[in-house]
């Protein structure tokens, strides 16, 4: 399985999705951080008609049921919603999964559930939440590569282009982030400098 793209990064909102997509990213994450279901609808309508008019992919966090309900091609579950989400309906409607994992016991939970990709973080420390886990590190990367070969795998937590050039180089299908890119000033501006980094990898 091959994912859309090395570059992932996660949105906020569908503004977010939009600002990204028109800077040049096309796979890109939507994480609602709501209740309101009719808003949370409404926010991936939007992302996903924006995406799709570009050709982009989008993957819709843990709202797997209106994912469904929307169109969605993808969606992301962490070990939580994971638990309570209708895996076999997912994967019968045709919609790629992906998994967050922490530790070899979530690990092992995501393979359980036969995956399109699976996710491990944080790599590095990350501000964005308060993790119980410390950061994974590099080693960590290559270890999961080996372990899940050959489901792709996502890096993410505290990512920087540069940093994501080094998960790159251990293995990882892609590199994501959400505060480097939507947290620190234009998010046009970020995104090209995340493509430039990236365009000068050695491949």
């Amino acid at each position: 399985m091959i994912l859309p793209d090395v570059f992932y990064p996660i949105a906020g909102t569908a503004d977010e999705v939009a600002a990204a997509v028109k800077a040049g990213a096309r796979f890109v994450q939507l994480r609602v951080k709501s209740s309101d279901r009719a808003y949370l609808s409404s926010e991936v309508r939007m992302a996903l008609k924006i995406c799709t008019s570009v050709g982009a992919t989008l993957v819709v966090n843990d709202h797997w049921e209106i994912a469904l309900e929307e169109g969605a091609e993808y969606i992301h579950l962490g070990q939580e919603d994971m638990l309570s989400a209708d895996i076999p309906y997912i994967h019968k409607a045709g919609v790629k999964l992906g998994i967050s994992t922490h530790d070899h016991t979530e690990l092992e939970n995501a393979r359980a559930v036969n995956p399109t990709y699976i996710a491990l973080g944080p790599v590095w420390e990350t501000t964005l939440k308060v993790m119980p886990w410390a950061p994974q590190g590099v080693e960590r990367v290559k270890e999961w590569r080996r372990l899940i070969d050959p489901i792709p795998l996502v890096a993410i937590g505290g990512i920087t282009a540069e940093r994501g050039l080094l998960c790159l180089e251990a293995g990882a299908a892609a590199i994501s982030a959400v505060s480097d890119i939507f947290r620190n000033g234009d998010i046009s501006s970020r995104i090209h400098y995340w493509q430039k980094i990236l365009a000068g990898r050695s491949l």
